[in-house]
């Protein structure tokens, strides 16, 4: 089932996922993605299968609510997993002792429990001046070319060599700093998701993040990322009308989506095409001039800085006819006739249920919640509550049939096994990344496609040995990403130090008297200008703290009472998969644990003893399985 490396810092050795025993050879890596491909869909169907004996087919699409005896520890590990992030033992059990609806509303009233989350801690890398960042390292040399300054800093004097050179290295430097502020706002959100209190809070600030798809690439700005975060969260489970509002004049999305430029006489139409088709009615639910009128109400929201401003010399204060409906309507009134629509209420509420419970949504269930919805005034709690306490929630159709995202993933994964802080080594951000989903970077205005979108063959065997880093943890050959400068810059750096001078030092090989005479004339050097951004960069930014997961799975199997290796194996797939092994995995789990013990019972605990534990935990985590909530 496994190989084995020793380099886990007990000196116990560590597996290879299974699946990359089974095959070795290279020239099979890609029928082994396909392999595991078809074992992930294969435990899809095993989970409806298990679904349908645990709970009736007649459940499917039923929204009355489960009653106090339909309720279990099961039935309250399915709710936290998709209303949260999953949870320890102790914490489904709790939930457990409540009726339904207590455990329901312990997540859906969230406001009601203290939030004792650490606030973000910003670096001190924005200066004066540095507003508006220019969108470009030409436009930023343009600037300092006409007017002697850009982002707060002055050419050099008439006569100095490079005389653009600090500008470029600015122009770097905010480039570098706001990319790294933002890996550092990601680790701090992935904290927050894995410690906080409210853990529906979070799921929905995830959602909203992925439904008004908002790119840090583009933004440039970790203030405005932090700020549109923390109003993504104050709006969660709030009205949607004040969430539209909010996102509307949201500086980072006004940036994103080049609302800047949309002025009466010439409307740009990114705002008012996704506000339609993404963000409120779908697509065919209205035509072209309805993109064209509804941007003209939007012409003159714009920010500056981190804050939104109305300029009313570029608004379009004219009649408009907008979804049947004229007048001189401004962006408020769009929304408001967006929101009297009832298409609106049963497209957010439909996207709301995918993200929630499944893929499929029949069109009487979807017509019910929208009702629901809009009858509540677009208050998301009522529509939440429906949602979570229905028997179609708990239906063969939706338990342990939802492929994890990433980050829900990796979070859940933290939470089941009761850590307290965030693991950095390795890199919270490299491990969602590497699996196709960036916390503040989703791929377009579309966000994140999801479903089995996530287990496209060329991310299925990152999938499978995703946790081996964490529980065999390489502290010495960690690359920090926030600390090390990549790559060619890093070269220059050193060839800098060496005593070559600029030129030569940013060439990839090249003559060395040549380099002289264009290091003496060049106004700037963008190589040299990106290794300075990184350097000034890393001097300003507070450091991400850098810790391995704090792990003693020997006192948890204990404190669970496991004391064989069949009660170890028992513990693991039911405090970590939401579909149990078939017996003869189980089998397997079992006879590789007692190899590894050297016997049935646990003996004494030790670093051979716990680097048993975790060998035995790699390989549960590392199951088809193990990527359905």
């Amino acid at each position: 089932m496994t190989t084995l490396r020793r380099d886990y810092d007990t000196g116990t050795a560590a597996p290879e996922c299974w699946c990359m025993a089974m095959f070795r050879p290279l020239a099979r890596l890609r029928p082994l993605a396909w392999l595991v491909a078809a074992a992930v869909l294969a435990a899809l169907g095993a989970a409806a299968a298990l679904a349908a004996e645990s709970g009736p087919d007649a459940w499917v699409d039923d929204l009355t609510p489960i009653t106090a005896a339909d309720w279990s520890y099961d039935r309250a590990a399915h709710l936290v997993e998709r209303a949260g992030f999953g949870a320890t033992p102790a914490e489904i059990e709790r939930l457990a002792a409540m009726t339904p609806e207590a455990a329901v509303d312990a997540l859906v009233e969230f406001a009601a429990v203290d939030d004792t989350a650490a606030a973000f801690e910003p670096s001190p890398i924005w200066d004066p001046g540095m507003d508006p960042f220019p969108k470009s390292r030409a436009e930023a040399v343009r600037i300092a070319r006409e007017t002697g300054t850009s982002m707060g800093v002055a050419m050099l004097p008439e006569g100095e060599s490079r005389r653009l050179q600090p500008v470029v290295n600015t122009f770097f430097y905010g480039l570098r700093a706001n990319a790294v502020e933002t890996q550092r706002l990601a680790t701090w959100w992935g904290e927050r998701m894995l410690t906080t209190r409210r853990p529906l809070e979070e799921k929905l600030t995830l959602f909203w993040h992925g439904h008004f798809a908002t790119g840090a690439g583009k933004v440039r700005d970790a203030r405005m990322m932090h700020r549109q975060n923390e109003m993504l969260r104050a709006n969660a489970a709030g009205n949607f009308r004040d969430l539209l509002v909010g996102i509307l004049t949201d500086p980072a999305m006004l940036v994103y989506l080049d609302n800047g430029e949309n002025r009466k006489d010439h409307p740009n139409e990114n705002f008012g095409r996704e506000l339609l088709e993404l963000f409120t009615m779908g697509v065919g639910n209205y035509t072209e001039r309805d993109i064209r009128e509804a941007s003209r109400a939007f012409t003159g929201w714009t920010n500056e800085g981190v804050e939104f401003r109305f300029d009313a010399d570029n608004h379009d204060f004219g009649e408009k006819t907008f979804l049947g409906r004229t007048g001189p309507f401004d962006g408020e009134d769009v929304i408001d006739i967006i929101l009297e629509t009832p298409v609106t209420a049963e497209f957010i509420a439909g996207k709301l249920y995918r993200f929630l419970v499944r893929e499929e949504l029949d069109a009487a269930t979807r017509a019910a919640l929208g009702d629901t919805f809009r009858e509540a005034g677009y208050e998301l709690r009522p529509l939440l509550r429906r949602i979570l306490l229905s028997r179609d929630f708990h239906s063969p159709a939706s338990v342990a049939t939802q492929i994890k995202s990433p980050v829900q993933l990796v979070v859940s994964t933290y939470r089941k096994l009761g850590l307290t802080r965030l693991p950095t080594i390795p890199d919270f951000n490299r491990l969602t990344a590497g699996l196709g989903q960036t916390l503040f970077n989703p791929p377009n205005v579309a966000g994140w496609a999801g479903g089995r979108t996530w287990i496209t063959p060329a991310l299925l065997l990152e999938r499978g040995n995703l946790f081996r880093g964490v529980l065999f943890p390489d502290r010495d050959g960690f690359w920090a990403p926030d600390r090390n400068v990549p790559g060619i810059y890093a070269r220059v750096g050193r060839r800098i130090e060496q005593g070559m001078n600029i030129t030569a030092a940013t060439q990839e090989g090249g003559d060395a008297e040549s380099s002289r005479l264009v290091d003496r004339d060049e106004e700037y050097n963008t190589r040299y200008g990106g290794y300075m951004g990184y350097v000034m960069a890393f001097d300003r930014l507070i450091p991400i703290p850098r810790e391995t997961a704090g792990l003693d799975l020997y006192a948890m199997v204990t404190a669970a009472e496991a004391t064989t290796a069949g009660a170890v194996v028992d513990h693991f797939v039911r405090r970590f998969l939401r579909v149990p092994v078939g017996d003869a995995a189980r089998a397997v789990l079992v006879e590789r644990l007692r190899e590894d013990l050297g016997g049935d019972r646990l003996p004494a605990p030790g670093p051979r003893v716990e680097g048993a534990l975790r060998s035995l935990l790699y390989l549960v985590l590392s199951a088809p399985e193990y990527q359905l909530a």
